[in-house]
Protein backbone atom coordinates (compact mmCIF):
# COMPACT_ATOMS: atom_id res chain seq x y z
CA UNK A 1 0.00 0.00 0.00
CA UNK A 2 1.15 3.45 -0.51
CA UNK A 3 -0.15 7.07 -1.67
CA UNK A 4 0.11 8.87 -4.46
CA UNK A 5 0.41 12.83 -4.40
CA UNK A 6 -1.39 14.99 -7.05
CA UNK A 7 -2.21 18.28 -7.64
CA UNK A 8 -5.88 17.31 -7.44
CA UNK A 9 -5.66 14.67 -4.02
CA UNK A 10 -3.90 12.20 -2.85
CA UNK A 11 -4.74 8.19 -4.03
CA UNK A 12 -3.99 5.75 -1.41
CA UNK A 13 -3.06 2.96 -3.56
CA UNK A 14 -3.98 -0.24 -4.38
CA UNK A 15 -6.39 2.18 -6.64
CA UNK A 16 -9.26 0.91 -9.16
CA UNK A 17 -9.71 3.51 -11.60
CA UNK A 18 -13.65 3.46 -13.40
CA UNK A 19 -12.87 4.34 -16.99
CA UNK A 20 -14.87 7.18 -17.91
CA UNK A 21 -13.62 7.37 -21.88
CA UNK A 22 -15.46 10.38 -23.27
CA UNK A 23 -15.24 12.37 -20.17
CA UNK A 24 -18.01 10.10 -18.30
CA UNK A 25 -18.21 6.70 -16.57
CA UNK A 26 -21.17 5.07 -18.32
CA UNK A 27 -24.35 5.62 -16.72
CA UNK A 28 -22.75 7.05 -13.53
CA UNK A 29 -23.00 10.87 -12.37
CA UNK A 30 -20.28 12.15 -10.11
CA UNK A 31 -21.92 12.12 -7.62
CA UNK A 32 -22.36 8.29 -7.76
CA UNK A 33 -18.71 7.93 -8.27
CA UNK A 34 -17.93 10.23 -5.16
CA UNK A 35 -20.36 7.89 -2.95
CA UNK A 36 -18.54 4.66 -4.02
CA UNK A 37 -15.51 6.10 -3.19
CA UNK A 38 -13.83 6.61 -6.56
CA UNK A 39 -10.14 8.56 -6.21
CA UNK A 40 -9.43 8.75 -9.71
CA UNK A 41 -11.01 8.46 -13.15
CA UNK A 42 -9.64 7.71 -16.14
CA UNK A 43 -10.45 9.22 -19.37
CA UNK A 44 -9.11 8.44 -22.80
CA UNK A 45 -6.88 10.98 -25.13
CA UNK A 46 -7.78 9.47 -28.61
CA UNK A 47 -12.22 9.54 -28.22
CA UNK A 48 -11.90 13.92 -26.63
CA UNK A 49 -9.17 14.22 -29.57
CA UNK A 50 -12.03 13.18 -31.58
CA UNK A 51 -15.09 14.58 -29.55
CA UNK A 52 -15.62 17.06 -28.50
CA UNK A 53 -12.08 18.37 -29.06
CA UNK A 54 -9.24 19.07 -26.60
CA UNK A 55 -8.69 22.76 -27.71
CA UNK A 56 -12.58 22.91 -26.33
CA UNK A 57 -11.52 20.93 -23.14
CA UNK A 58 -8.81 23.25 -22.34
CA UNK A 59 -10.71 26.15 -22.78
CA UNK A 60 -13.31 24.77 -20.38
CA UNK A 61 -10.57 25.30 -18.29
CA UNK A 62 -8.93 21.21 -18.42
CA UNK A 63 -10.80 18.19 -17.98
CA UNK A 64 -11.81 18.25 -14.42
CA UNK A 65 -13.97 21.15 -14.84
CA UNK A 66 -15.36 19.85 -17.94
CA UNK A 67 -16.18 16.77 -16.24
CA UNK A 68 -17.36 18.40 -12.91
CA UNK A 69 -15.26 16.03 -11.33
CA UNK A 70 -13.03 17.57 -8.16
CA UNK A 71 -10.30 14.58 -7.86
CA UNK A 72 -7.47 13.04 -9.76
CA UNK A 73 -7.73 12.24 -13.76
CA UNK A 74 -5.40 10.03 -15.53
CA UNK A 75 -5.44 9.80 -19.34
CA UNK A 76 -4.43 7.23 -21.73
CA UNK A 77 -3.10 7.97 -25.12
CA UNK A 78 -4.86 5.86 -27.40
CA UNK A 79 -2.30 3.20 -27.65
CA UNK A 80 -4.78 0.56 -27.20
CA UNK A 81 -7.31 2.05 -29.81
CA UNK A 82 -4.58 2.04 -32.18
CA UNK A 83 -4.76 -1.78 -31.23
CA UNK A 84 -8.32 -2.04 -31.05
CA UNK A 85 -8.62 -0.31 -34.50
CA UNK A 86 -6.08 -2.03 -36.34
CA UNK A 87 -8.10 -2.38 -39.79
CA UNK A 88 -8.20 1.47 -40.23
CA UNK A 89 -4.73 2.31 -39.10
CA UNK A 90 -1.02 2.50 -40.34
CA UNK A 91 1.66 2.90 -37.85
CA UNK A 92 5.09 3.69 -38.64
CA UNK A 93 8.23 5.79 -36.96
CA UNK A 94 6.42 8.93 -37.28
CA UNK A 95 3.53 7.47 -35.23
CA UNK A 96 -0.10 6.37 -35.76
CA UNK A 97 -2.13 7.29 -38.86
CA UNK A 98 -5.74 6.41 -38.49
CA UNK A 99 -9.29 6.70 -39.64
CA UNK A 100 -11.92 8.29 -36.76
CA UNK A 101 -14.56 5.70 -36.44
CA UNK A 102 -17.15 8.44 -36.01
CA UNK A 103 -16.93 9.67 -39.52
CA UNK A 104 -13.43 7.93 -41.12
CA UNK A 105 -11.36 11.59 -41.34
CA UNK A 106 -7.13 10.61 -41.27
CA UNK A 107 -5.69 11.52 -38.57
CA UNK A 108 -2.16 11.28 -37.15
CA UNK A 109 -0.83 11.05 -33.91
CA UNK A 110 2.60 11.51 -33.21
CA UNK A 111 4.61 11.13 -30.05
CA UNK A 112 4.57 15.26 -29.72
CA UNK A 113 1.17 15.21 -30.58
CA UNK A 114 -0.16 13.20 -28.24
CA UNK A 115 1.41 15.10 -25.35
CA UNK A 116 -0.20 18.54 -26.69
CA UNK A 117 -3.35 16.79 -26.40
CA UNK A 118 -2.80 15.54 -22.95
CA UNK A 119 -1.78 18.43 -22.07
CA UNK A 120 -4.55 20.25 -23.29
CA UNK A 121 -6.80 18.10 -21.28
CA UNK A 122 -4.57 18.96 -18.14
CA UNK A 123 -4.79 15.36 -16.42
CA UNK A 124 -3.08 14.96 -13.54
CA UNK A 125 -1.31 11.72 -14.62
CA UNK A 126 -1.04 11.14 -18.78
CA UNK A 127 0.25 8.15 -20.64
CA UNK A 128 3.20 8.39 -23.56
CA UNK A 129 1.97 7.11 -27.30
CA UNK A 130 3.39 3.35 -27.86
CA UNK A 131 2.48 0.41 -29.44
CA UNK A 132 0.17 -1.93 -27.42
CA UNK A 133 1.54 -5.39 -29.98
CA UNK A 134 -1.57 -8.14 -30.39
CA UNK A 135 -1.38 -11.62 -29.04
CA UNK A 136 0.23 -13.65 -30.12
CA UNK A 137 3.25 -11.88 -31.74
CA UNK A 138 6.14 -13.46 -33.22
CA UNK A 139 9.64 -12.51 -31.46
CA UNK A 140 11.26 -10.51 -34.50
CA UNK A 141 7.58 -8.29 -34.38
CA UNK A 142 7.97 -7.70 -30.32
CA UNK A 143 11.17 -6.89 -30.43
CA UNK A 144 10.69 -4.09 -33.25
CA UNK A 145 7.72 -3.40 -31.11
CA UNK A 146 9.49 -2.60 -27.99
CA UNK A 147 12.24 -0.56 -30.08
CA UNK A 148 9.74 1.86 -31.43
CA UNK A 149 7.98 2.45 -28.10
CA UNK A 150 10.64 3.47 -26.37
CA UNK A 151 11.78 5.71 -29.36
CA UNK A 152 8.72 7.30 -29.31
CA UNK A 153 8.34 7.77 -25.55
CA UNK A 154 11.81 9.57 -25.50
CA UNK A 155 9.93 11.58 -27.91
CA UNK A 156 7.30 11.91 -25.36
CA UNK A 157 8.88 13.07 -22.47
CA UNK A 158 11.42 16.05 -24.78
CA UNK A 159 7.82 17.41 -25.59
CA UNK A 160 6.28 16.79 -22.13
CA UNK A 161 9.22 18.97 -20.70
CA UNK A 162 8.84 21.76 -23.58
CA UNK A 163 5.24 22.07 -23.01
CA UNK A 164 5.73 21.77 -18.99
CA UNK A 165 8.65 24.96 -18.89
CA UNK A 166 6.50 27.10 -21.26
CA UNK A 167 3.22 26.30 -18.55
CA UNK A 168 5.00 26.46 -15.62
CA UNK A 169 2.06 28.40 -13.90
CA UNK A 170 -0.21 25.52 -14.49
CA UNK A 171 -0.49 22.08 -11.94
CA UNK A 172 2.39 19.34 -13.08
CA UNK A 173 1.56 16.30 -14.98
CA UNK A 174 3.12 13.15 -14.65
CA UNK A 175 4.64 11.58 -17.49
CA UNK A 176 4.64 7.35 -16.66
CA UNK A 177 6.56 5.42 -18.84
CA UNK A 178 4.95 1.95 -20.95
CA UNK A 179 6.78 -1.60 -20.59
CA UNK A 180 5.43 -3.57 -23.46
CA UNK A 181 6.62 -6.28 -24.74
CA UNK A 182 4.66 -9.35 -25.28
CA UNK A 183 4.67 -12.72 -23.65
CA UNK A 184 8.52 -12.10 -23.78
CA UNK A 185 10.31 -12.08 -21.04
CA UNK A 186 13.42 -10.93 -21.65
CA UNK A 187 12.12 -8.25 -23.51
CA UNK A 188 10.24 -7.15 -20.78
CA UNK A 189 12.89 -7.18 -18.75
CA UNK A 190 15.07 -4.77 -20.86
CA UNK A 191 12.03 -2.28 -21.85
CA UNK A 192 11.83 -1.96 -17.83
CA UNK A 193 15.21 -1.42 -16.97
CA UNK A 194 15.87 0.85 -19.82
CA UNK A 195 12.61 3.33 -18.71
CA UNK A 196 13.82 2.68 -14.92
CA UNK A 197 17.07 4.21 -15.85
CA UNK A 198 15.28 7.67 -16.61
CA UNK A 199 13.67 7.73 -13.10
CA UNK A 200 9.89 8.92 -13.73
CA UNK A 201 7.35 9.33 -12.06
CA UNK A 202 5.66 6.21 -12.21
CA UNK A 203 5.25 3.11 -14.32
CA UNK A 204 2.74 1.23 -16.75
CA UNK A 205 2.62 -2.51 -17.68
CA UNK A 206 0.85 -2.38 -20.95
CA UNK A 207 0.08 -4.90 -23.68
CA UNK A 208 -1.93 -7.40 -21.89
CA UNK A 209 -4.83 -8.66 -20.95
CA UNK A 210 -5.00 -8.82 -24.82
CA UNK A 211 -5.86 -12.55 -24.89
CA UNK A 212 -2.75 -14.21 -24.04
CA UNK A 213 -3.68 -17.12 -21.13
CA UNK A 214 -4.38 -16.11 -17.30
CA UNK A 215 -1.06 -18.06 -16.52
CA UNK A 216 1.16 -16.31 -19.29
CA UNK A 217 -0.45 -12.38 -18.06
CA UNK A 218 0.64 -12.97 -14.66
CA UNK A 219 4.08 -14.53 -15.25
CA UNK A 220 4.55 -11.01 -17.16
CA UNK A 221 3.87 -9.38 -14.68
CA UNK A 222 5.51 -11.15 -11.79
CA UNK A 223 8.78 -10.55 -14.37
CA UNK A 224 8.03 -7.47 -14.66
CA UNK A 225 7.28 -5.82 -11.51
CA UNK A 226 10.70 -7.46 -10.20
CA UNK A 227 12.24 -4.91 -12.33
CA UNK A 228 10.22 -2.03 -11.29
CA UNK A 229 11.06 0.03 -7.75
CA UNK A 230 8.63 -0.43 -5.16
CA UNK A 231 8.45 3.75 -4.15
CA UNK A 232 6.91 4.27 -7.49
CA UNK A 233 3.20 3.70 -8.74
CA UNK A 234 3.30 0.58 -10.69
CA UNK A 235 0.03 0.47 -13.26
CA UNK A 236 -1.19 -2.64 -14.48
CA UNK A 237 -3.24 -1.03 -17.70
CA UNK A 238 -6.42 -2.88 -18.78
CA UNK A 239 -7.00 -5.26 -15.96
CA UNK A 240 -10.17 -5.19 -14.00
CA UNK A 241 -11.81 -9.42 -13.31
CA UNK A 242 -11.97 -9.21 -9.58
CA UNK A 243 -9.61 -12.15 -8.94
CA UNK A 244 -7.00 -11.13 -11.27
CA UNK A 245 -7.14 -7.61 -9.36
CA UNK A 246 -6.64 -9.50 -6.37
CA UNK A 247 -3.85 -11.78 -7.82
CA UNK A 248 -2.10 -8.58 -9.01
CA UNK A 249 -2.18 -6.96 -6.01
CA UNK A 250 -0.28 -9.84 -4.48
CA UNK A 251 2.08 -9.93 -6.90
CA UNK A 252 2.84 -5.92 -6.49
CA UNK A 253 0.91 -3.75 -8.59
CA UNK A 254 -0.84 -0.48 -7.79
CA UNK A 255 -3.05 0.65 -10.16
CA UNK A 256 -5.57 -0.88 -12.68
CA UNK A 257 -8.07 0.22 -15.22
CA UNK A 258 -10.75 -1.61 -17.04
CA UNK A 259 -14.33 -1.21 -18.59
CA UNK A 260 -15.36 -4.33 -16.92
CA UNK A 261 -17.31 -3.64 -13.67
CA UNK A 262 -19.29 -0.43 -16.05
CA UNK A 263 -19.86 -2.75 -18.78
CA UNK A 264 -20.82 -6.26 -17.44
CA UNK A 265 -23.62 -3.98 -14.86
CA UNK A 266 -25.33 -2.00 -17.89
CA UNK A 267 -25.51 -5.58 -19.89
CA UNK A 268 -26.71 -7.27 -16.72
CA UNK A 269 -23.77 -8.38 -14.87
CA UNK A 270 -23.09 -8.33 -11.48
CA UNK A 271 -19.75 -9.73 -9.74
CA UNK A 272 -20.92 -11.51 -6.21
CA UNK A 273 -19.22 -13.15 -3.39
CA UNK A 274 -20.62 -16.33 -5.37
CA UNK A 275 -19.79 -15.45 -8.47
CA UNK A 276 -21.62 -13.56 -11.61
CA UNK A 277 -25.29 -13.11 -11.64
CA UNK A 278 -26.74 -12.91 -14.87
CA UNK A 279 -30.10 -10.71 -14.02
CA UNK A 280 -31.43 -11.70 -17.42
CA UNK A 281 -31.47 -15.24 -16.62
CA UNK A 282 -35.18 -16.76 -16.91
CA UNK A 283 -34.59 -18.12 -13.42
CA UNK A 284 -34.47 -14.92 -12.15
CA UNK A 285 -37.15 -13.03 -13.46
CA UNK A 286 -39.14 -12.55 -10.49
CA UNK A 287 -36.74 -12.86 -7.84
CA UNK A 288 -36.73 -10.48 -4.73
CA UNK A 289 -33.39 -11.38 -3.42
CA UNK A 290 -30.70 -8.99 -2.77
CA UNK A 291 -27.97 -8.99 -5.97
CA UNK A 292 -25.41 -10.18 -3.01
CA UNK A 293 -27.05 -12.10 0.20
CA UNK A 294 -23.70 -11.30 1.63
CA UNK A 295 -24.04 -7.61 1.18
Amino acid sequence: AGILHTPHGCIKTPVFMPVGTQGTVKTLTQQDLLALGAQIVLGNAYHLYLRPGHELIARAGGLQRFMGWPRPVLTDSGGYQVLSLKATSRIGEEGVRFRSHLDGSSHLFTPERVMEIEHALGADLIMPLDECMPYPSPRPYAEASVELTLRWFERCRQRHEELAATRAHRPPQALFGIVQGGVYADLRRSCARRLVAMGLPGYAVGGLAVGEPREQLLAMLTTTLAELPADRPRYLMGVGLPGDLVDAVAHGADMFDCVVPTRNARNGTAFTSSGRVRLRNAALAESAAPLDNRC
